[in-house]
């Protein structure tokens, strides 16, 4: 979005088709994304939020004003609840996944053991983390844990004394 907006010249028109998909961030992000918006002087039309609309091609500056400063109230009081919406959503997910683990039910993704196995394999030939990466599609996250998990089982078990 901000790279977009650095794109965009005074006057221009960005449509979104929901409110929630521009403003679902954080309160201090939506207040720069706003200064952005509002230095760079374009108008947002939401196709669900009809104040909007005008601001396409305002009859007057009376009017156009108006409806910017009605629009720019709603754009405020919308990210406030789309935000507040994402939150709980992803609270109700998290208790959710909780409980799930608590019950024995969640055991999240399955590995790839056939993918894990073809890493391991390359580590133990030798081959560099970038060429790993690049034959595989793996991230560096999922070959660090591998050969974090290969180094650990290559540790000797420690014998008990049996003097």
């Amino acid at each position: 979005m901000f790279r977009l907006l650095a794109d965009c010249e005074p006057g221009d028109v960005l449509l979104v088709e929901q409110v929630d998909r521009l403003s679902r961030l954080t309160s201090p992000d939506w207040l720069r994304l706003r200064g952005l918006i509002d230095a760079k002087q374009v108008r947002i039309v939401a196709l669900d939020l009809p104040t909007s609309w005008s601001l396409t091609a305002p009859a007057d500056e009376f009017t156009g004003r108006m409806f910017a400063a009605v629009n720019a109230m709603m754009l405020d009081v919308l990210a406030a609840v789309a935000r507040k919406d994402y939150e709980d959503r992803r609270r109700r997910q998290a208790e959710g996944t909780a409980k799930a683990k608590a019950a024995g039910l969640y055991k999240g993704r399955p590995a790839n053991k056939t993918r894990n196995a073809a890493i391991s394999s390359l580590l133990g030939n030798g081959r560099s983390w970038r060429e790993i990466m690049a034959a595989t599609g793996c991230s560096r996250t999922l070959l660090a844990k591998i050969a974090r998990d290969r180094r650990l089982l290559k540790v000797e078990p420690v014998s008990e004394d049996t003097s």
